[in-house]
């Protein structure tokens, strides 16, 4: 199949994946693409340029001096087709404002250009200009790429951590003892934490816990599957990373290790556990689990603590959050998801779907491969 164009005419805007992912796609990728921004959006043009070289297409740019005056856009946009002239030019008009749209179209008509939109919803790229099939866009996005492209660095690697059999079966029971289970994991958090806190792999139980029958039934358990050893009252954790995963790590170890049993069925393009990444400012964040699907950006929030008491965070204050950053880190298009191994209340559930963030939450967890496949698809 022949490309769209040799040059795409973007216009920048808050919103990259409509600009990057055709660009990324081998039907329709051009030669050289020309970034279509004002003043404000200049950061965001600089946030698309490398991710556009690293894939191989030539990048330029055409500055328009005031987006809120259509006249001086529409001549500045035709003195850029009178230097362009003979060329093959496609306009992608999914960004930028309205009228910088209008503009770029209506100088398309007097240039010949040939104009197209991508359909975020359906995942097709649609010629306005003639009558063609719709486009179906190739799934080429990586975390990588389309992070970069929204401004956020990577940290570090890239996490997509292998199962360990020995602990397939603590974990099992731990979503499939949903309630009864919940005092004790509270106890075992609050005891990671103090050996964290302490800078140390071990913690010493409590008189009052260590009388608790139902405690010491689940740190059997957890050292059945080779996360600590229990010595009298002391607790010894075999590794940093075990005593993470005590804390409420086994969570996002559990909803990781769906996403990738899923991962063929629903052809997801790439996923990552404990993603750390950084805005322009330095500021850092973490994805416990992320994936690409549909070439949308799917975030997970794990959480095993409880939200209902003074000092904990609370549910609504986490769904704000959530919401929040996968809104900054991929755009409108990112579908945020909070799984959460207690339950919320009917409050917390309205807020979620007012920020339409999936919920699942407690007995829930037990159904999550259905719940995934249900949400990706939809």
């Amino acid at each position: 199949m022949m490309p769209l164009a040799d040059i795409h005419l973007m216009l920048v805007s808050e919103q990259a994946a409509p600009n990057v992912l055709p660009a990324l796609d081998a039907a329709l990728k051009p030669v050289e693409a020309v970034l279509c921004t004002t003043a404000k959006m200049a950061e965001r043009a600089a946030d698309l340029e490398p991710v556009l070289r690293e894939s191989g297409v030539k990048v330029s740019r055409l500055s328009l001096s005031n987006e809120h005056d259509f006249a001086k856009m529409q001549d500045e946009l035709l003195s850029f087709a009178a230097q362009r002239d003979g060329e093959l030019i496609a306009v992608n008009l999914t960004g930028g404002t309205k009228l910088m749209a209008l503009a770029a179209q209506s100088v398309a008509k007097i240039a010949g250009w040939r104009v197209f939109y991508v359909d975020v919803d359906t995942d097709e790229v649609s010629w306005l200009d003639e009558q063609v099939a719709r486009h179906a866009l190739a799934h080429q996005a990586r975390l990588r790429h389309y992070l970069r492209a929204y401004g956020f660095q990577i940290d570090g690697g890239i996490e997509r951590p292998q199962p360990l059999q020995r602990q397939s079966d603590l974990l099992r029971t731990l979503i499939v003892q949903v309630g009864s289970l919940e005092s004790p994991l509270s106890q075992l958090n609050w005891l990671a934490q103090q050996a964290e806190d302490a800078r140390r792999l071990h913690v010493d139980l409590t008189p009052a816990l260590s009388d608790s029958r139902s405690l010491d039934t689940l740190l059997r358990q957890f050292a059945e599957a080779g996360v600590l050893q229990l010595s009298g009252n002391r607790i010894s954790f075999a590794s940093e990373a075990e005593r993470t995963f005590a804390k409420g790590g086994w969570l996002e170890e559990h909803v990781f290790r769906v996403i990738t049993q899923v991962t063929g069925e629903l052809g997801l393009r790439d996923k990552a556990a404990g993603l750390q990444v950084i805005d322009r400012s330095g500021a850092k964040n973490e994805l416990d689990v992320s994936f690409l699907a549909r070439n949308r950006l799917h975030v997970i929030e794990c959480k095993t603590a409880r939200m209902d008491r003074p000092e904990a965070p609370k549910a609504n204050d986490a769904l704000f959050k959530l919401a929040e950053i996968s809104r900054r880190v991929g755009g409108l298009g990112t579908r945020a998801m909070l799984a959460s191994y207690r339950a919320v209340g009917e409050s917390e559930r309205r807020l979620a779907k007012a920020l339409r963030v999936e919920l699942v939450c407690g007995p829930e967890l037990a159904r999550l491969p259905e719940r995934i496949h249900t949400w990706v698809k939809r």
